[in-house]
């Protein structure tokens, strides 16, 4: 019987179970940014080891700003390749982000009135790898008040996989593991750690970062985030 709910962020409530190097990828595409995805995935790969080498994402930071500043770097790595011209960095970099932040606006109002009705049930969670800014996320895009408190790898110093994240997040619920339902998008980071510890799991499942996920399967699987909804 579940009695309190765990939600992933990233990839979950804002794209729909797709990686979120996926979102970015079609934004290329649709901005007319002339890389192949190769090239693109090395440039995704050196921002997040750059974002998690320097501070560059302020507390503050709501998700156009984040990703103005990840684009920033993607397209300056992009330059220093000689793939894309210096002087086209900041238009394109802006560009991109603002794609990217529509989408992930039209995922989170997808989302938002099955946090309403599963808020107004249980007791919500939100346990996420991020950037030491998903609190500000939340509010810009007005679904904080859903969850009772936010367990953040940049703010308690674990990452997913590791299942001390959730053990945190089932812990703030003050709840058995076994009466906590967790949601992500991610078999690895969220489904299997959530499992290790007892929860209920639902994974919601898009195109992943390899082959290699996209052809793994689970029993208990979603493909839109309205089906939490028929499973409690």
């Amino acid at each position: 019987m579940t009695r309190g709910i765990i939600f992933d962020y990233g990839g979950t409530l804002d794209s729909r179970g797709v990686h979120w190097s996926e979102v970015i990828w079609a934004a290329y595409q649709r901005v007319g940014v002339k890389v192949d995805k190769e090239r693109f995935r090395e440039a995704y790969v050196y921002a997040e080891r750059e974002l998690a080498r320097v501070r560059h994402i302020l507390p503050n930071d709501d998700f156009l700003s984040l990703l103005q500043k990840k684009m920033r770097i993607e397209f300056g790595w992009l330059a220093t390749q000689g793939l894309v011209a210096a002087a086209s960095v900041e238009d394109a970099a802006m560009a991109v982000a603002t794609d990217c932040d529509a989408q992930a606006r039209e995922c989170i109002d997808e989302a938002r009135p099955v946090l309403e009705s599963l808020s107004g049930r249980y007791p919500l969670m939100l346990v996420s790898n991020f950037y030491g800014n998903v609190d500000a996320v939340l509010r810009g895009y007005d679904i904080r008040h859903f969850f009772k408190g936010i367990i953040e790898s940049a703010v308690v110093g674990v990452r997913k996989p590791n299942p001390t994240l959730f053990k945190l997040g089932v812990d703030a619920l003050e709840l058995p593991a076994a009466s906590v339902l967790v949601v992500g998008d991610s078999l690895k980071k969220d489904i299997l750690p959530a499992e290790s510890l007892g929860c209920q799991v639902l994974w919601l499942k898009g195109k992943g970062w390899t082959a290699e996920e996209d052809s793994q399967s689970h029993p208990h699987t979603i493909t839109c985030i309205g089906q939490v909804l028929e499973y409690v």
